[in-house]
């Protein structure tokens, strides 16, 4: 009996040069995710850096997991650190995607990438094998080849010290995709809040084009469809489109409004 591990289609995505749109949830629901999987989005990313459950509790991360299950929907889940442990532990509970917050430089993000794969760059990696939920509890086939053809790990690109470690952060192997990071590059740059201050302004044109330049799948947030639209065409391959609250807020609000209390 054969017991495949789950394709990554987000990975396909991106290799096929194509565009995939995701949504920020943000109440860490099951149930939420398994209805963003049922409307057909290519991702709902799992926020674990400002808010949600522990990223050591695979057991949490399993739930959220299970809701995509069978579907062509991945979870992209960012973890609060680049710490190599924290990405193995993620990967392990069956994460196909991980993200990786406030990189300080080439080295600190090679070391999380390497983690995540049995081999790497021609070298040994420094994933563990073990039997976790990710190899289907050692029923997988293949699993050493297959985890390192699936597993993506991208990382953001939103402090002064990335900004200077560009080119490396950009070549180091394995790398699965860019995502500029606007809010905190604002504090970083010493405008914060200022998205629009030139100095922020030029710091995403010149992450996106070195990206581009690269061949490096480049990522980031879209503020309102028509800016996702805008972006699409400008080479971004991972946008996020909105959030669960902001749907809610948007939607309740318009309820609300539309009433006509006479």
């Amino acid at each position: 009996m054969s017991h495949q591990p789950r394709e990554n289609q987000l990975r396909e995505t991106l290799e096929g040069g194509d565009v995939a749109l995701g949504v920020l949830e943000s109440t860490y629901s099951p149930t939420i995710v398994e209805l963003y999987a049922a409307l057909g989005v290519d991702f709902v990313w799992i926020d674990l850096e400002h808010g949600g459950p522990s990223p050591w509790d695979a057991e949490r991360l399993e739930g959220l997991l299970r809701a995509v299950d069978g579907t062509e929907t991945e979870l992209l889940v960012r973890v609060p650190d680049t710490d190599p442990a924290l990405v193995r532990k993620a990967l392990d509970a069956g994460v196909r995607n991980v993200f990786l917050p406030r990189v300080g430089s080439a080295a600190e993000l090679e070391r999380a990438v390497r983690a995540g794969r049995f081999e790497y760059d021609g070298d040994p990696g420094r994933r563990g094998l073990a039997n976790p939920r990710a190899s289907r509890w050692g029923l997988a086939d293949d699993y050493v080849t297959t985890e390192d053809e699936s597993v993506v790990v991208g990382v953001t690109v939103e402090t002064q010290s990335a900004l200077d470690d560009l080119e490396d952060i950009l070549e180091v192997p394995e790398l699965g995709f860019v995502f500029i990071g606007p809010l905190d590059l604002s504090v970083s740059l010493g405008h914060p809040g200022e998205f629009d201050h030139p100095d922020v302004e030029d710091a995403v044109e010149r992450i996106r084009t070195a990206a581009i330049e690269a061949d490096v799948p480049v990522g980031g947030l879209g503020f309102g469809m028509d800016d996702v639209n805008e972006k699409a065409q400008q080479g971004y391959q991972l946008l996020n489109i909105g959030t669960t609250t902001g749907a809610l807020q948007s939607a309740v609000t318009g309820w609300l409004d539309d009433y006509d209390a006479a």
